[in-house]
């Protein structure tokens, strides 16, 4: 994957925000004049583009087979845009009410080049995203106890989660003498598979990665002694370093 291009989780943010994804091909583009194109990131014009559909990727809402919307792109050290006539694209978008052939796009660049291994990718991520167990939206950290076992070492965190959906999740972060601390998460009621954290690129690590917060909140901590509150804020940053960065290139506002 191309380092400066979008990553999963910009893909991500996308296709949560889409209530269309659209592949279509670019017909035509005219530059907004700068006056009446106000809010566009330095070094990016504003675009009319007509297009034509050739494929309904997610979505349900009519659309034409002419396409029109605008899109904010970068231009070059003499002021041009890339030239992307009779170029394949995908669309994150919204209908426009009672405009079937008029779109706006979720983000000013929500338009992305296609390629095969792009739409495979937003496929992948939609599947999960709109499937009945798909993962619960993540908003903070609820509160961390951690519970010494019988033996020295032993011993096991609970972070709880707050959700979007007022739905139950958690982080169990479980330790045995002489072994290395092992984790799960669980997006619903049942206990969490231990040792078997969310894959980096997949929607369950994206819930983690991107929405957890770097430190839980002071007051969340309800352990019962100094040590165990700083087992548990140890263990959530043993959770938040295995997931890694969440690493994101496009401007979304």
């Amino acid at each position: 994957m191309d380092a400066s291009g979008p990553t999963f989780a910009d893909i991500a943010d996308l296709s949560e925000s889409a209530g269309l994804v659209v592949k279509a091909q670019v017909r035509k583009m005219v530059r907004v004049e700068e006056e009446r194109a106000p809010g566009r990131a330095p070094g990016m014009g504003r675009f009319y583009v007509t297009a034509q559909t050739r494929a309904l990727i997610a979505g349900k809402a009519p659309i034409g087979e002419s396409l029109v919307y605008l899109v904010d792109l970068p231009l070059d050290s003499r002021g041009k845009a890339p030239n992307l006539k009779k170029q394949d694209v995908l669309l994150f978008a919204r209908a426009v009410p009672g405009r079937p052939g008029e779109l706006q796009l979720v983000t000013p660049t929500a338009q992305q080049v296609w390629t095969d291994q792009a739409e495979a990718r937003v496929r992948g991520i939609l599947k999960t995203l709109l499937s009945p167990d798909a993962p619960v939206h993540i908003t903070g950290v609820r509160e961390l106890l951690y519970v010494p076992g019988n033996l020295a070492g032993q011993g096991e965190t609970q972070i709880f989660l707050n959700t979007r959906e007022g739905a139950a999740a958690s982080i169990t972060v479980h330790h045995e003498p002489g072994s290395p601390p092992a984790w799960g998460v669980s997006f619903s009621e049942l206990v969490a598979d231990i040792g078997n954290p969310p894959q980096p690129e997949t929607i369950e690590w994206y819930r983690l990665a991107c929405f957890l917060p770097n430190n839980p909140p002071p007051r969340a901590n309800v352990s019962e002694g100094i040590e165990e509150r700083r087992q548990a804020d140890a263990d959530y940053r043993t959770v938040l370093g295995e997931l890694g960065p969440c690493r994101r290139t496009l401007g979304q506002g």
